[in-house]
């Protein structure tokens, strides 16, 4: 009973530290959040509001810009692209193993048949021998 306590009390002061360290990261991973919205603010507004009553954005801040969504258009690009290429050679495996299973499955059917075929005539061959063994042995017997 005794060596049960220490075991909550050290459970309970572990989930107190772990509540702790998680709620200082929530907290800092939320001011890193606002500090950045604030910082990029200017740069998300509608070009419509920009043209109306707000300041025109410096020409720097208007380069920037245009070189992250330029970036974000190429990466995006190559990504579709690789995406697509991605989905087409999938679907020609697909169509690949598909044909393949086919294949597979006339093979297998070739084999039942050839199998069966095989099957009777071993028996027939069979039959035909016992019969002849039967009759020689009627032969011999006469």
């Amino acid at each position: 009973m005794n060596a049960m306590r220490p075991e909550k009390t050290e459970t309970t002061a572990e989930t107190e530290t772990v509540d702790t360290n998680l709620a200082a990261v929530t907290e800092v991973e939320a001011g890193i959040r606002d500090f950045v919205r604030n910082d990029i603010a200017y740069l998300r507004r509608p070009a419509a509001t920009a043209t109306t009553d707000a300041p025109p954005l410096d020409p720097s801040a208007e380069a920037t810009v245009t070189n992250v969504n330029s970036l974000i258009q190429r990466v995006a690009g190559t990504s579709l692209a690789e995406i697509e290429n991605l989905i087409s050679e999938l679907e020609s495996l697909r169509d690949l193993l598909h044909a393949e299973g086919q294949r597979v499955q006339r093979e297998i059917s070739g084999y039942a048949q050839l199998s069966q075929a095989a099957m009777k005539s071993t028996r027939m061959i069979a039959d035909n021998v016992s019969q002849w063994k039967r009759a020689a042995d009627g032969l011999r017997n006469s």
